[in-house]
Parts: structure tokens; sequence; C-alpha cells
């Protein structure tokens, strides 16, 4: 669920056709009293479940294109919701399992654009990691585009909120 955003139908149209296999599976919904349930198949087989790269233990389980998610969400009060999620997929597991997990409104908590926040140096990094690697003959003979490029990337990187979009920065707080 993290950093990825899916549109979740709600309105009874049915899954996508068994030529249409999907790195995140083709989602539908529908609501059964105060629970959304998202129903979820159509994964391709390129993909992995149950990863937790943070600790290093779960890692690269295979999916295959059978793979069947039920999703839940209830909402239980004003600051929280119960995630409930059974994955099956016959070609890896032998049984079907569950992961269930309340999710907790923090009051304080604040959402921040992924793609852009101050301190984001992703782009500047992976770029200056690029430039590090090319010599000087061959930085000399950059078209005229790329020497720009260079000067305004170096630019923003001296900038101390530095972002790719103009005007898309936070100040500091």
């Amino acid at each position: 669920m993290i950093h990825e955003a899916r549109i979740i139908p709600t309105d009874g149209r049915p899954h996508l056709g068994p030529s249409f296999r999907l790195w995140n599976g083709d989602s539908r919904g529908h609501w059964e009293g105060n629970t959304l349930v998202v129903d979820i198949t159509g994964y391709n087989d390129k993909g992995t479940v149950a990863t937790n790269i943070a600790t290093q233990r779960v890692r690269a389980i295979p999916q295959s294109e059978a793979l069947h998610v039920v999703e839940r969400f209830t909402r239980v009060d004003e600051n929280t919701i119960n995630y409930d999620v059974v994955i099956e997929d016959p070609k890896v597991f032998t049984a079907p399992w569950k992961v269930a997990m309340p999710l907790h409104r923090e009051p304080d908590y604040q959402i921040f654009e992924y793609a852009c926040h101050e301190g984001n140096r992703a782009v500047p990094n992976t770029l200056s990691g690029g430039a590090r690697t090319t010599t000087p003959r061959a930085s000399s003979r950059r078209s005229e585009p790329a020497r720009k490029f260079d000067a305004q990337l170096a630019e923003r990187r001296r900038s101390s909120h530095w972002c790719p979009s103009p005007g898309r920065s936070r100040s500091r707080r």
C-alpha cells in the first residue's frame, strides 16, 4: 500500500478480462455494511508478495497469475480502521493466508507528497553519481542543452529545498 494510488471502482463493473495482467492487479470494490471489500485479481507473475525490506526477513515470495487477494477495510471508530487481507495463490501456497492489523489515525501526522518534499535528494544524488563517472573529455563533448541542464541542476542542488518542479518546494519550518 505504500507509494501506490489505486482507483477502486465500486459501481459493480466486472474485473478486466484474462488478457490484462497488471503488477498491482485489478481492483474492484463493494460495500458490506460499513466494510469496504476490495477483490483483486489479474496479477501478472512478475511480482512478489509479503516483502518486508525493512526487517530483511520475508523477501521475494513469488506470485503467479492465479493470485487472488481480498482486502477488507472496516471503520471501527473515529480514529481506527481494521485492515484484513486474505491472500490466495494455489500455484505458490498450499492454503490461503490472512493478515490483519488496525490502522490508527495519528492526530499530528502529516502526509507529504511522495514525489517531492523538502530534503528529498533522490534525483540530484542519482544524477550527481552519474556525472562523477564521466571523464572531463567526455563531459566537454556534451551538447549545449545538456550543459545548461548540468548548470541548472548544480544551482538546484545548492538550494536548501531542492524540488524537481518549479514552485513546488516547501519552506523550512
